[in-house]
Formats: C-alpha cells, structure tokens, sequence
C-alpha cells in the first residue's frame, strides 16, 4: 500500500521499489505523526535491506531518548561483524528539534499526557533541554514562576493559555520517573559531517523521529544524501478509517481471519480508529478467537475493554452516586491503565468544583427553569441556554451541568468545601512526599461516598 508522503519525502512503494532493484540509501529519515505506519515502514525496510539471518549481529538500535551521536558516528564508520549489510537504527531521535519546534512539542505534551504520560515526559525533556529550563526548578509549584511574557519569547507561536493543566502534571511524573535534561552540545554537525563524508559500503543509517526542524543542516544534509519518507497525520475520518480498514484486512488475511461489520464499529469506538491502538487490539483478538476464522463484536467487547474515556466518566458517576465498591474498582482499572495519579486527582477535583457551582447556581434564584425531576432532553432546550447565557463559552456540556445538578442535592456546600481542602492535601503529598498515591485516593472516595 501506498502510504502518503505529504508535501517532503517520497513514496513508501517507491523506495521500496528502489530497494527491490537493490539500489540502497545509505540512509533513510521516516518522520511525521503516524506512529504506527512509521513502524510498519521501518520494519518493511529492514527487511528488504538485511536478510533475517543477519539481524542478530548487524542490526543496531538506539532510542532517541538515550541518543549518544559520538558513539553513533562510531558505530556507523565501523564495518559488520559478518560480512555483508549493517543498519544502526535510531528510533524517535530528538536531533531534528530547535526553537522552531517548541510550540509543536508542546502540543504533542499536551496531547499525550492523558493517555501516554511516559511519552509526554520524553517529549518535555527534549523540550528543557531546547529552552535551557531545569527540571528542579519547575517542581513544587516553580512552573508558576515562569511569566506569560517570558513563556511567549521561548515558545514561539504558542499562548500559553492553559498551561496550568498540563505542565504541572508532567514535571511531577518527569520527575517520580527520575528524568532529567542533560544540556549537552549540539553535536549533530558531526553526524552531519560523518554522512556527508560517506559511510563505508554496506553500512545504513535509518532515522524516525516525529518532528523535524527543516532548516536544520542535518536535515538538508539526510534529505541529500538519502531518502527521506514523511507520514502526515490523517485528518480525514473517511480516510483514516479506510487506511485501518486495508491494514487491518491485510494482518488479518495473513492468519486467515476476517472481522465482522459489527467488530468494526466496536474496535473503531474502543480505540478512536487509532492506528497503533488498533493494530495492537487486532493482535489481541487473533489469539483471542484461536482457530475461529471470523471475529465478532463480542470478541471485541470480552478482549479490548473499556477507553480510558468511558473509564474516567464511570468514576466520576460511582463518586455522584456514593458508589464506593464501583469507585474503588474503577479508580483502580484508571492507575492500571497508567493515568497518573495527578490526572485523576484533578478529575476529582473537576467533579467535586462542578458540584459545588450547581448547589451556587441553585441556591442563587437564577435557574426558576430547572425542575430536579425534568429528563435530559427538556433540560437541553429549556435550560441549558440561560445556563450557557451566564456562563459564556467555557460552559461545560449540558449532559455534564445535568449530572451535577441532578446529584448535588446528595452533598452539602460545606461537605463539598471539605472535599476540595482534602483534594489540596492530596495534591500536596503527592508532589512533597512518598505516600502511597493510590491508598490516599482510595481514603478521599471512601470520605465522599460514607458523608
């Protein structure tokens, strides 16, 4: 299949057209931010450039994370072990970032500190070592000495607006994972140097990386040198739906197994038709079903599970309703998951702040629409508009304002303060000290739910 290139790069079915006649890079930059077709192209590359047999011995990986360029220039300047082909891999490499980038970044934190805290602190990294920032010095709330102003010269082309929670999230897991930002040299120019002067026969440099700064010389120098293969992201729903649709029949072709209509609609729904989320479900369901040949709905709702969305709404509902058997299990499938515990202190905290304002709005006169008894659809048209009126465009969506009025009854204004205290205590261990985060939370919902 022909994977879009975008507007640098060639085409995947040309290099590997290229590769088949046995006309060889010394060395290839896959990038963009389809994780999973990166991946798939890489892997096609590899195989068409060195044999299975040789891989043991000549095939080399570094993550961008723990990326030395002086012992990759080494290791590309030194001939195989065995004779024949050698390919050093370089995996999500940080070279092609500058200040240029920054505000790209930091829209990739923020989109990844739900679901992927561990890549979003990879990305931060990468980001104090552009800005020159010290990790030590954002923790415990030093992230607020930095000004809108001082914010707005570093991160060109973002507002910085909302910042506040994102930022305090990730430097507290940068920092219980013990990361930290070395402020080397930029010694990329060697690298560059070592491509242009030639790598001896045989040897293959292939990098992937998500975002590229193309006024880098490095990049000038890869996209002369070798090829280079862009993978812009699918915007298209129509789209990215069929690119999964042809990947997913081919995998599945492969181990003669088809995937009902049905199955379909629900993998798309547990996985957002994500790419990478799919295609590992899709393995997940393969060995599920054993010798069965077609996958069906069923299969997919017993193996996938629930999205971490429907898993946060069921929390917040247990918590509404003083479910504690049910908030306890959910809280605990959330930490499974991997959301770090200060996402979900900061969706309790959400909740519990969502609650206190429908018991203001109630006791203020200002909702003489309101009936506790009227369903869902009658409080979208009849008061949800004098809400969104007072409210202006940061008012949350009716279903969540109908919820929260429907259950603040079940709290009292000064329970609900006393929530929010414990919550700032919480927050406050969770960054000063070793406390058990998940028995902490688990002490807050059994406070909720037993009051």
């Amino acid at each position: 299949m022909d994977q879009p290139s975008g507007d640098t790069g060639e085409s995947l079915d040309k290099i590997l057209n290229e590769l088949g006649k046995g006309q060889i890079a010394s060395c290839y930059l896959l990038y963009g931010d389809e994780e999973y077709l990166i991946q798939n192209a890489l892997d096609k590359i590899i195989s068409w450039i060195l044999p299975a047999s040789d891989r043991e011995l000549n095939l080399f990986y570094m993550d961008g994370e723990h990326e030395d360029i002086d012992r990759l220039c080494e290791s590309l300047m030194t001939v195989p072990l065995i004779p024949g082909r050698k390919i050093m891999v370089v995996r999500n490499t940080r070279i092609f970032h500058s200040k240029k980038t920054l505000s790209e970044l930091v829209q990739k934190i923020r989109n990844h500190i739900k679901q992927d805290p561990a890549k979003a602190a990879r990305d931060f990294i990468t980001f104090l070592r552009i800005t020159g920032w010290h990790l030590d010095d954002l923790r415990d709330d030093g992230w607020r000495k930095i000004s809108d102003e001082a914010w707005h010269q570093i991160v060109d082309g973002d507002d910085g607006q909302g910042r506040e929670t994102w930022l305090p999230v990730v430097v507290e897991f940068s920092v219980s994972q013990g990361l930290d930002a070395k402020h080397d040299r930029d010694d990329t120019d060697r690298l560059g140097d070592t491509l242009t002067a030639g790598l001896p026969e045989g040897n293959c440099l292939i990098l992937t990386a998500d975002t590229v700064d193309k006024r880098k010389r490095i990049f000038r120098i890869l996209a002369e040198q070798g090829k280079v293969l862009y993978f812009s992201q699918i915007k298209s729903e129509s789209k990215l739906k069929n690119v999964l649709m042809q990947t997913a029949r081919d995998i599945l072709a492969a181990k003669g197994k088809k995937l009902g209509p049905g199955a379909w609609l629900v993998l798309g729904k547990k996985t957002g038709f994500s790419l990478r989320a799919s295609m590992i479900a899709l393995e997940k369901l393969m060995t599920f079903v054993g010798e069965k040949a077609m996958i069906e709905a069923e299969d997919v709702e017993a193996v996938i599970g629930m999205t971490k969305e429907e898993t946060v709404f069921h929390l917040t509902a247990a918590m509404m309703e003083k479910n504690l058997p049910k908030s306890l299990s959910t809280l605990k499938d959330l930490l499974d998951q991997g959301d770090h515990p200060l996402m979900i202190l900061a969706i309790l905290a959400r909740e519990i702040r969502l609650l206190l304002h429908a018991k203001l709005l109630l006791s203020s006169g200002q909702l003489a629409s309101y009936h506790p008894k009227m369903d869902y659809n009658r409080f979208q048209k009849t008061v949800y508009p004098d809400i969104k009126h007072l409210g202006g465009s940061s008012t949350p969506h009716p279903y969540v304002i109908y919820q929260a009025l429907i259950h603040t009854p079940h709290f009292s204004h000064e329970r609900l303060v006393e929530y929010l205290d414990t919550l700032v205590d919480i927050d406050l261990a969770l960054k000063t000290t070793s406390k058990a985060p998940r028995l902490m939370m688990e002490r807050f919902l059994l406070q909720v739910c037993s009051s």
